[in-house]
């Protein structure tokens, strides 16, 4: 009895029903996937990936490898951007680095009062691996029927040591001079401990706290000395994309001459300031402002709340 065979074409017929050879990405996806990724933008590679991977089924196993090779270049050229960023800090010299923005307003009336005034400030930062440093300046005068009635000058200095994201260690020291208010200079140094709350796009909430040591010369001779507590904040929120919200306070209690008399408060002063920002350009806002300036115990024949709304343009640099 003879076997029957089967035809020598059939059995290679056979074998790819069995087994089905893998297919390949065609040319035309994995031209649009090497696109994306060269446009550098994350969230269209994610997009077309996730095509991909829809459109077509059976090639998943070679789109997950893409994506890979893509997620590890990516990590090597962070890595690499923030080595090179470090090394960039770590040589910098001392007046290198700084970024901030200066800010100016004014305004003029004539008619029943003869009025001009003018409102400048100016901030700087500059950023190092754990050590951070801040200085701010604001001066505000106004003249009104040919009598100076205010002429206020702030400025402080503040360096910052990062523990960890989100806490730190901060100094300060800052001088006042506000003579329409009796107060022909004031000196102010602190050191304490601050910590960020809020930290994401879009909304920032840190705060700080610490002894101080405060100095009050007034313009009728006398002077102060004081231990001083000190107490912080400062509050952005971007309401809109081009509005945001600022609110920056700091408070210092001072106690009796003596260390001591920590209960005995003398003098409390506050300095708060609410402000909205229009980004009118990558460099230039418009803010409008209102601070409040509180004194508990003001000289004689002084107020003890002091206030100002301001109009003014800010340039980033």
């Amino acid at each position: 009895m003879s076997k029957t065979c089967l035809p020598r074409f059939i059995v290679p017929a056979v074998l790819l029903i069995a087994f089905p050879a893998q297919a390949e990405l065609p040319l035309g996806a994995r031209q649009m996937i090497e696109a994306a990724i060269a446009s550098g933008d994350e969230a269209k590679v994610a997009t077309v990936l996730e095509l991909a991977r829809t459109t077509w089924p059976d090639d998943t196993s070679e789109i997950a490898a893409i994506e890979k090779e893509w997620a590890q270049q990516k990590l090597a050229r962070e890595a690499a951007a923030a080595e090179a960023e470090q090394a960039a800090i770590r040589q910098a010299g001392l007046f290198d680095r700084w970024e901030g923005e200066g800010e100016l307003g004014g305004f003029q009336s004539s008619g029943n009062s003869d009025t001009i005034g003018v409102a400048a400030g100016l901030k700087l930062k500059r950023e190092g691996i754990d050590w951070s440093h801040r200085v701010r300046a604001r001066f505000d005068y106004q003249r009104q029927n040919g009598e100076t009635s205010r002429e206020q000058l702030f400025a402080a200095y503040e360096p910052r040591w990062q523990f960890t994201d989100d806490l730190f260690a901060y100094g300060l020291a800052q001088f006042e001079r506000d003579q329409i208010q009796g107060i022909d200079a004031r000196y102010a140094v602190s050191g304490g401990l601050g910590y960020k709350i809020v930290d994401r796009d879009g909304l920032s909430l840190a705060v700080k706290a610490g002894p101080a040591f405060r100095i009050t010369d007034y313009t009728d001779g006398r002077s102060e000395q004081r231990l001083a507590g000190l107490a912080g904040f400062d509050f952005d929120w971007q309401i809109f994309e081009r509005l945001t919200l600022t609110q920056d306070a700091n408070a210092v209690a001072e106690t009796g001459g003596e260390a001591v008399l920590l209960v005995d408060s003398s003098n409390t002063t506050l300095n708060l300031v609410t402000g909205l920002d229009f980004k009118v350009s990558d460099s230039l806002r418009a803010r409008m402002s209102y601070q409040v300036d509180y004194d508990s115990n003001p000289p004689a024949g002084k107020v003890s709340t002091d206030t100002l709304t301001r109009a003014t343009l800010i340039y980033g640099f």
